[in-house]
This record gives C-alpha cells, structure tokens and sequence, in this order.
C-alpha cells in the first residue's frame, strides 16, 4: 500500500493531462471540431478525490477513492457515478467549493481531510462544466453521511482494483439524439464509471502509478 508520502511525490511531478484524460473520453460528437475547447460562457465546479485507508472483510487494508452514484433526474448526468462536488458559489476558491460539496454531499468533514494536490482541470461539453479535481487523503474511514437528495449510493473503490486490466472496457452506447458513440469506461462492481470520471481517475492513476493505466 502506498504511503502518503508516496502519494505527495507523484503529486509533484508534471500532470499528465490531455494524454490521460483523452484515453477514458467517449467519443466526440459529429459536431465537436474540438471536445477539449471550453466556450467563454462555461460554468465553473470542483471535485474532490479522496483516499482513505480501508480494509473489507475479504481484502487486505488498501486506499479507497469514495464515489457517489447521482439519483435519477432530469438532467444528463442522471445517475452517474461521480466524486463528490459541485458548482461554485460566488468568488470562493475552487479547493473550498470541493471541500464545501464534499460536506454537503457526504458528511465530510473539512478537518477530516489533508489536501494534497490538484489534478488538470477539465472541461464537460454536455453541461458546460468546467471542473477542477482536488485529491485529500484521510487518515481513517471517514463516517460518511450522504445527503439522500444528492446521493443515490456511496461507491467504495479499492485503489487495487483499478490496477486489474479487466475492468477497463469499451461498450457503443446509442445516446438519446440517435448517435451512437464508443464509449471506455471502468466497470467497478457492476457500475460503469465514464465520462469526467472516468477521464479524472485515469490522470490520477497514470500520475500516482507511472503508467498508462487504460
């Protein structure tokens, strides 16, 4: 299991940004000349990635990344799986906008997590979010409360498993405008984590593992 202090070092080295991203994003409409142009009207959020040490009954203690599963709405992320986080409030800073969703979201609290980097922010075409991921480690499972509103369900992933090759895989999806689009995503007990997320986990897994992990 890695240390912290393993953590912290890998965080200090050059993001590998588009390049990682790239690999867990679906495939661009017919219309989009450039999936990685934000336009000048896009709106702002934060996410937060946190690491926790955590043993189950059936596997060693290992860092786990804490998910969220949205409920079902009227909107296009209806159901996904997502880091806690959200839009920004007014002028505050983007680390406070994910710390503030965080505890919203999650029951997190602020004190209960070190932040200890910053991933490449990255831009969402289908609802003009423009995203900046945050990485906190905790010392302990944090006793999560997620706010029933908000979360449908907490995803506990093993940072192990997203070194099992298997779970990444590429499925076509017929999207609700008649075009059907590739789509990589990590399949992590049953759920299909794509999209931002996905494109967030990748960097973070190529930074901190020195390697391409999809």
């Amino acid at each position: 299991m890695l240390t912290v202090e393993q953590i912290q070092t890998a965080l200090q080295n050059p993001l590998p940004g588009v390049h990682a991203q790239r690999k867990m994003a679906p495939e661009p409409l017919p219309e989009q000349l450039n999936r990685w142009a934000q336009p000048s009207n896009y709106r702002e959020a934060a996410v937060l990635l946190l690491l926790y040490p955590h043993a189950r009954p059936e596997s060693p203690l290992d860092w786990h990344i804490i998910l969220t599963r949205r409920p079902e709405y009227d909107g296009v992320h209806s159901g996904q799986i997502s880091f806690p986080g959200g839009r920004r409030e007014g002028d505050e800073s983007f680390l406070n906008t994910a710390m503030r969703e965080a505890q919203e979201e999650i029951g997190l609290p602020p004190e209960a997590a070190k932040v200890v980097g910053q991933l490449s922010p990255l831009y969402i075409p289908p609802s003009n979010f423009y995203i900046y991921p945050y990485i906190a480690v905790s010392q302990y499972r944090p006793e999560f409360q997620p706010d029933p509103i908000e979360v449908a369900e907490l995803i506990e992933l093993p940072l192990s498993l997203l070194q099992d090759p298997t779970i990444f895989q590429t499925e076509t999806w017929l999207f609700p405008n008649g075009i059907e689009r590739e789509v990589p995503l990590f399949n992590i007990f049953g759920h299909k984590v794509w999209g931002a997320t996905a494109m967030i986990l990748n960097e973070f897994l190529t930074l901190i593992l020195k390697g391409d992990i999809a």
